[in-house]
């Protein structure tokens, strides 16, 4: 009996880590339609929680806008912000903005490329003054060199 056995040469590929990690997991156990929000939810996880060290970095389920959202402190002991992940080709309307502010934590727009860059944009209720500039800055006289241009 001559039997001959083929060993394939092929390397198959290696599953998909994302599907099998735990986050993402619950992510889609919370049933939100659009599996792109759901993966941009998952990419803005990751960052948050392996990349910047937040803490307490958890999802949950928006009904109302049928998105996933994500919970978090920047540090121990920070305020909860809201984290709203958006892919980049969905659009945004004021009252889902409103709808998000109104859950009464500081909110962050995170908008996620298609190459997985992230954006994160922080949104208030109302106009912010921003901080003043900090560091040594000088004039550089452009005032005077302007006068001269307009004197000539």
């Amino acid at each position: 009996m001559n039997v001959q056995i083929k060993m394939s040469t092929e390397k198959q590929p290696p599953p998909n880590w994302i599907l099998q990690h735990p986050a993402y997991q619950q992510m889609k156990q919370l049933e939100v339609r659009d599996s792109a929000q759901v993966h941009a939810a998952f990419l803005v996880y990751m960052d948050l929680s392996e990349v910047r060290q937040w803490k307490e970095v958890s999802c949950v389920q928006c009904d109302h806008l049928q998105v996933v959202l994500l919970e978090g402190r920047e540090k121990e002991g920070s305020p909860l912000q809201t984290i709203l992940p958006l892919p980049a080709h969905l659009s945004l309307s004021h009252r889902s903005i409103r709808y998000i502010l109104d859950r009464g934590s500081p909110m962050l727009l995170c908008v996620v490329a298609s190459d997985s860059t992230l954006v994160y944009q922080r949104m208030t209720d109302g106009l912010v003054t921003p901080d003043p500039p900090v560091g040594p800055f000088q004039d550089v006289g452009s005032r005077q060199h302007r006068k001269r241009r307009q004197q000539r």
